[in-house]
């Protein structure tokens, strides 16, 4: 089966007081870490959705292969990014589903995306979520027969929303670790790194 990941960064960093994306991490930015980490898994193809700070982020983060994709309505919020990003796809490439990667959480796990993408293989399951001990979280994978659904959400609203409301749609993926934090202030920056450098050790 054809899945392609589907990053989500066209958010304004609005709690963080500047453009997250571009914050350092390792020896490249925020956005550009998650991008690579994404391309070393298994799926078939990148594509990044960008809004707020589209222009600096574009000169200023190395995209490799990914495709990319301007979201004009990003103040709607994350709903839109899932609308524009879906469409794209829809229409330009042969996914049977795609793998919705949020732009601001490092700590993505490659052998959760993998775990990931062989239950999908195996089963053929509308949808296939990750659930970090008790609690279900992201990287979510979306079936390319649940996107005019989720397309249809609106505001602030991501996929788990709609995945919430059916479980009878989702086929869960136990992992003993702790879900992937994202980074909304510094302060989250700031911990992540502490905590990676710790583990570096």
């Amino acid at each position: 089966m054809h899945v392609d990941a589907l990053i989500l960064a066209a958010g304004p960093s609005s709690r963080f007081g500047s453009p997250k994306q571009l914050h350092p991490w390792g020896p490249s930015t925020l956005l550009q870490h998650v991008i690579e980490l994404v391309a070393g898994t298994e799926v078939d193809a990148t594509w990044v959705v960008l809004g707020a700070y589209a222009d600096r982020i574009l000169d200023e983060v190395d995209f490799g292969d990914a495709g990319i994709i301007e979201n004009p309505e990003w103040e709607e919020g994350i709903a839109s990014s899932l609308r524009v990003g879906l469409d794209t796809i829809a229409r330009r490439a042969e996914a049977d589903a795609v793998l919705i990667v949020l732009g601001d959480q490092p700590n993505l796990d490659v052998d959760v995306v993998k775990s990931i993408l062989d239950r999908y293989e195996a089963t053929g399951a509308a949808a296939v979520v990750p659930k970090y001990r008790y609690q279900l979280g992201n990287p979510a994978l979306v079936d390319r027969s649940l996107w005019a659904r989720v397309m249809s959400l609106e505001g602030d609203q991501g996929a788990r929303t709609l995945l919430r409301a059916h479980p009878e749609w989702v086929e869960e993926v136990w992992f003993p670790s702790s879900m992937p934090r994202d980074i909304d202030t510094e302060e989250d920056l700031a911990e992540l790194r502490q905590h990676r450098g710790a583990l570096d050790k």
